[in-house]
C-alpha cells in the first residue's frame, strides 16, 4: 500500500518531470529500459528543514548527490509519495540516510541508464550486475532506493538486482506512475 501525500513530508520520495535536454534524455533512458516515456523522470528524498526553517531535499545531479530546497521544485508539479506505515522514526532514517549520501557527494551516472537497458535485454556483459549494485555512482531513484535501503526500509520485493530502479519504477511502485 502507498500514500500520495498532499503535502510532502520527511522521508517522501518526490517525483518529478524534468525540463529540456536532461529531461530528454532521461526520457530516453528510461524507453531503453523498458519503462516507455514516463512522466516521472527524476526522483528525490525529502528531508529535514534547513536552519531557516525550510524543506530540503536530497537528490542526484550531474554533480553529484547534493542537498537542495523543495522550492526549487515550486514551478512543477512534484507527487510526493512512501509506502503506507511508515513510522516517523523510519521516516527520519530514511532522511539521514539520504543526507549521508549527499555529504559523500554521490556521483551521478547517466551509464547507470545504458547499464540498466543492458541488463533489461539480457546482454551478456560480464560484471553488470555489480556495476548496477555499486553504491560509488548512481542515477536519482538508486539514491532514493538506497537511502530507503540504509534505513532497513526495502521497496522492492520483485527479485530485481539491487540498484535496478528507474524514476518510473517508483512511480509504479508508489501507485503515482502517469503516462
Amino acid at each position: 500500500m502507498t500514500v500520495i501525500e498532499p503535502q510532502p513530508q520527511l522521508g517522501d520520495i518526490g517525483l518529478v518531470r524534468i525540463r529540456g535536454t536532461v529531461g530528454l534524455l532521461i526520457r530516453l533512458g528510461q524507453w531503453l529500459n523498458g519503462d516507455g516515456f514516463s512522466t516521472q523522470e527524476h526522483a528525490f528524498v525529502v528531508v529535514g528543514p534547513d536552519a531557516d526553517g525550510r524543506q530540503q531535499l536530497v537528490e542526484a545531479q550531474p554533480g553529484g548527490a547534493r542537498l537542495g530546497l523543495l522550492t526549487e521544485y515550486d514551478d512543477r508539479h512534484v507527487l510526493y509519495v512512501a509506502p503506507a506505515g511508515l513510522t516517523d522514526w523510519q521516516r527520519a532514517q530514511i532522511a539521514v540516510a539520504a543526507e549521508d549520501l549527499a555529504a559523500a557527494r554521490t556521483p551521478y551516472s547517466f551509464l547507470d541508464y545504458l547499464a540498466l537497458a543492458v541488463h533489461r535485454f539480457r546482454l551478456p556483459v560480464p560484471g553488470l550486475r555489480r556495476y548496477v549494485a555499486a553504491t560509488g555512482h548512481m542515477i536519482c531513484s538508486q539514491l532514493c532506493d538506497l537511502a530507503y535501503q540504509r534505513a532497513g526500509e526495502q521497496l522492492f520485493a520483485d527479485g530485481r538486482w539491487n540498484g535496478y530502479v528507474t524514476p518510473a519504477d517508483l512511480g509504479r511502485l508508489l501507485g503515482g506512475e502517469q503516462r
